[in-house]
């Protein structure tokens, strides 16, 4: 997928192998979402292998292919449907406000609805305000839910 416009030429694709050059960008790109430590390249190969899985990246053209983003979705089959989850969206901060963010979403909705999803789930944190404006423009809603969540503990290593 190419988006064009303001001067940007984004192009988005399917990762389908852990690249340095993808292990790199998440290096990069990961601190800027999240305090989580980046996936390192074996990490990655394990999510890219993963058929349940799809990253996708954004390339900005202008700038020689460099990667300025990324979006994971996941989908799963469960008894009653098909399910569809994009997590860790993130666009590299100079990148922000020329289209990457929707061209990532856009694509992950197509490839969700391709693959026959009827849902699409995000979480977004308030703080995001401008991400939030996004992902309402593409079509999503907030949604009242009785989301639970249970923290593992950490097991304590033998010693």
């Amino acid at each position: 997928m190419l988006v064009m416009g303001n001067g940007t030429s984004i192009e988005v694709s399917v990762a389908t192998e852990a690249t340095d050059e993808l292990a790199r960008a998440f290096a990069r790109l990961i601190p800027q979402l999240s305090a989580s430590a980046p996936p390192d390249r074996q990490a990655l190969a394990e999510i890219v292998a993963s058929p349940s899985t799809t990253i996708l990246v954004a390339r900005d053209r202008s700038k020689g292919g460099e990667i300025v983003g990324t979006l994971t979705l996941v989908t799963f089959r469960i008894p009653t449907t098909l399910r569809a989850w994009i997590e860790d969206v993130v666009v590299d901060s100079g990148a922000r406000g020329r289209g990457v963010g929707r061209a990532l979403s856009a694509e992950a909705i197509r490839i969700a609805r391709q693959r026959g999803a009827r849902h699409i789930d995000l979480t977004s944190r308030r703080s995001r305000a401008a991400a939030r404006r996004l992902y309402e423009k593409l079509g999503f809603a907030p949604r009242e839910t009785d989301l639970f969540r249970y923290s593992v503990p950490e097991s304590k290593k033998a010693g």
